[in-house]
């Protein structure tokens, strides 16, 4: 193995030691509806509100969010572990079928909402870059969604974990 490949490796797995938040990131538009589990997202800004998604080139999805120019950044509970697995292509499912599952509804911006989630984030793309293997998107934020409660869904060592929540006394 080459040293640039071990390096690699070695990168992957230490990125497996970084907890992340598991969203769901969709699109709707004239170049169809589509959506992808994602980890890669955090915020940029509050003014104006813009998030950062990151998602890989070789994705089937990409050409459809970049045409549509919309997106929703669904940041997941920890009770939509298994929503999470279908648009990670974990399941069987093909992306007709994930968005026929309860739960869906349209935004504001008409892009597709998960009710439920903690939070739903639909915006508008403003700038897109190619890093390595990845896009990277910034996203204005235009409108959110927040659930009132809910415990949230992490990504870690490769697993799905539902965060500890207390409440305050």
């Amino acid at each position: 193995m080459s040293t640039q490949e071990q390096h690699r490796l070695n990168f992957r797995d230490a990125m497996a030691s970084l907890p992340a938040s598991v969203n769901i990131v969709t699109t709707q538009g004239r170049a169809g509806r589509c959506g992808i589990t994602a980890t890669a997202v955090c915020s940029v800004t509050d003014t104006p509100p813009t998030l950062l998604v990151c998602i890989n080139n070789r994705s089937a999805m990409v050409p459809v969010f970049e045409e549509n120019g919309r997106m929703c950044v669904n940041v997941l509970n920890h009770q939509q572990e298994e929503m999470a697995r279908h648009f990670a292509g974990m399941t069987e499912l093909t992306m007709e079928q994930r968005f026929t599952l309860d739960g869906w509804r349209e935004g504001t911006l008409q892009q597709p909402i998960l009710q439920q989630a903690l939070a739903s984030l639909e915006g508008e793309i403003q700038q897109i870059q190619t890093i390595g293997t990845h896009r990277v998107y910034l996203l204005e934020v235009k409108q959110i969604t927040l659930a009132s409660e809910g415990q949230g869904l992490i990504y870690f060592k490769r697993e799905f974990h539902a965060t500890p929540h207390s409440v305050p006394a």
